[in-house]
C-alpha cells in the first residue's frame, strides 16, 4: 500500500527562473504528481523577515534576553504570527526540504534568519518542563520527522569530496545538518548538491534533475546520516566524545557511527567517493548512559 507524505519545502532563491528555481519547481510537481501533500515556504517571494528582533514581546526599554524571551512568547502564543504560521508547517510536515544555494560557504541570510525565528527554544529545542530533560538529538521534539538539503554550489564536484579544497559536503555543511537537524531530532539525510553550477547546460540539467527526483523518491525510506546519539553513553558530561571512542582521532567526521560506510549503502549524489567514508570508526559496545 502507497503511503503519502506531507513535505515542507523551504526555498531560498530570489530568482524563480534560476537553476534552484527550476530544480524547485520540478521537484514540487514530482511530489504532487506521486500523491504526497507540499507546503510551501519560498521565501523571497514571501518576503520573509530575516532578522531576529524582540518583535514587541518585551516592553519598551527592557533587556532583550533571546531565549528566555522567546521561549516565554512562545509558551504564552505571544509570537508573531509569521512565526507562528512557519511552525505549524514544520509540525504538519513528515519531511523538510530546504533547497538554497551555497553562498559564501553557507546559507542566505534569509535563509540563516527563518532558522534564527523559527526555531526557538520551547519549540524546537529546550528542556521538558516536567521532568528536565535535554530536548535535542535523540531526545528532540521532531525525532518523527526527516530533513534533506537540496544545494547548487559554484565548485567542481571533486572539491566537495573527502579530500576536496572546499571540504567534503557533509562536513561544510555540518553545522546545519547536525547542529540544526540532528540536534532538534530530526533525521538528516545525505545532502543533494549540483556542483559546477554555474556550467549547467540544458543537457546536464535533465540529468540533475532526474537525480533530484529518484532523491526525492527515496527519501522516505532512505537511511540517515547516523549521527551519534548524545545520550547513549557516547560522550561526556561536557558533551565531549569518550576517549575510548575513536581514540586519537579528532575531527567532524567522528561524530558519525561506522553505519552505512560503503557507497552501496548510501543515496546517489551523496558524499562518499571511491567507496570510501567519511566515518571511519565506531564505538564500542557500551551501557547506554541516560543524561539530563
Amino acid at each position: 500500500m502507497t503511503t503519502y507524505h506531507t513535505v515542507l519545502w523551504v526555498s531560498a532563491h530570489p530568482e524563480p527562473r534560476s537553476l534552484n528555481g527550476s530544480l524547485r519547481h520540478a521537484g514540487i510537481q514530482h511530489l504532487l504528481q506521486a500523491g504526497h501533500q507540499v507546503i510551501e515556504s519560498d521565501l523571497y517571494s514571501m518576503g520573509w523577515n530575516p532578522v531576529l528582533s524582540d518583535d514587541g514581546l518585551i516592553p519598551p526599554g527592557d533587556r532583550f534576553r533571546v531565549t528566555d524571551d522567546t521561549r516565554q512568547a512562545y509558551v504564552e502564543g505571544r509570537l508573531p504570527a509569521d512565526v507562528e504560521r512557519e511552525q505549524q508547517k514544520i509540525l504538519a510536515a513528515d519531511v523538510v526540504v530546504v533547497q538554497f544555494p551555497l553562498w559564501w560557504y553557507g546559507l542566505p541570510a534569509i535563509l540563516k534568519g527563518w532558522f534564527d525565528r523559527v526555531f526557538l527554544s520551547g519549540f524546537a529545542f529546550g528542556k521538558d518542563p516536567g521532568t528536565g530533560r535535554r530536548l535535542r538529538f535523540e531526545n528532540g521534539p521532531f525525532v518523527d520527522k526527516r530533513a534533506l538539503v537540496v544545494t547548487t554550489l559554484g565548485d567542481r564536484p571533486a572539491s566537495i569530496g573527502p579530500r576536496g579544497k572546499s571540504g567534503e559536503l557533509t562536513e561544510l555543511l555540518f553545522g546545519l545538518l547536525h547542529g540544526t537537524f540532528a540536534y532538534t531530532g530530526m533525521s538528516a539525510l545525505e545532502p543533494f548538491a549540483v556542483p559546477s553550477a554555474d556550467f549547467t547546460d540544458p543537457d546536464s540539467y535533465q540529468s540533475q534533475e532526474q537525480e533530484l527526483l529518484r532523491r526525492l523518491d527515496g527519501m522516505f525510506q532512505e537511511q540517515a546520516i547516523p549521527y551519534r546519539p548524545q545520550f547513549q553513553g557516547d560522550y561526556t558530561d561536557q558533551w565531549e566524545l569518550e576517549p575510548h571512542i575513536c581514540p586519537g582521532e579528532s575531527g567532524l567526521s567522528i561524530h558519525r557511527t561506522a553505519a552505512a560506510t560503503t557507497a552501496a549503502d548510501r543515496p546517489p549524489n551523496g558524499s562518499v567517493r571511491d567507496g570510501r567514508t567519511v566515518a571511519a570508526c565506531a564505538a564500542p559496545p557500551r551501557h547506554a548512559i541516560q543524561r539530563s
